[in-house]
């Protein structure tokens, strides 16, 4: 075998390689990285997540929970949720941001806000509030959660941005 054989033979072999690299799972293809973190929210395995039961308005609605991502200093968290039917309250201890994926649910906040939330729709909840769920079937979430800083650490960070931006405008939030 002649030299440029050999290295057909190593291009066409590497080719092969790469093309079953492509092949294969995700899971077994993607190196795991502290800085991204992708996936299939289908593939993900929910766990039980049982709601407090102390919690629980109406029904026997059962909850599940697969972790996506956390913040490398654990002050956020991604994550898909789902339930079925059942009435609750909840309480947010962190602040946050859903997007309802599937189904749908009736919120009723602590103020007597109420809303519908369907496929699609995106909702904030802030850390420390509580608001009543109805769902009639079954609805899933990918859930957006931040800790909320203390507020001492909040206006610091306010006072910082003023002095930064150099006026009152950094105030304001």
């Amino acid at each position: 075998m002649e030299l440029g054989d050999c290295m057909v033979l190593k291009l066409m072999l590497a080719s092969m390689a790469a093309f079953a690299t492509r092949a294969a799972p995700l899971v077994a293809a993607l190196p795991q990285s502290k800085n991204f973190v992708a996936g299939a929210a289908g593939e993900m395995d929910m766990k039980p997540s049982p709601i407090e039961p102390s919690w629980v308005v109406a029904g026997a609605p059962v909850a599940r929970l697969a972790e996506h991502s956390r913040g490398q200093d654990d002050a956020a968290l991604t994550a898909l949720w789902d339930c079925t039917a059942g009435e609750f309250h909840w309480h947010f201890g962190w602040d946050e941001t859903v997007m309802i994926l599937e189904g749908e649910v009736h919120i009723t906040t602590e103020d007597g806000v109420e809303r519908l939330l369907c496929a699609g729709d995106v909702a904030y909840f802030a850390g420390g509030t509580w608001a009543t769920w109805r769902i009639d079937r079954y609805v899933r979430k990918v859930a957006f959660c931040r800790k909320p800083f203390p507020k001492p650490l909040t206006m610091a960070y306010r006072l910082r941005n003023l002095v930064r931006q150099g006026g009152a405008q950094g105030i304001a939030a």
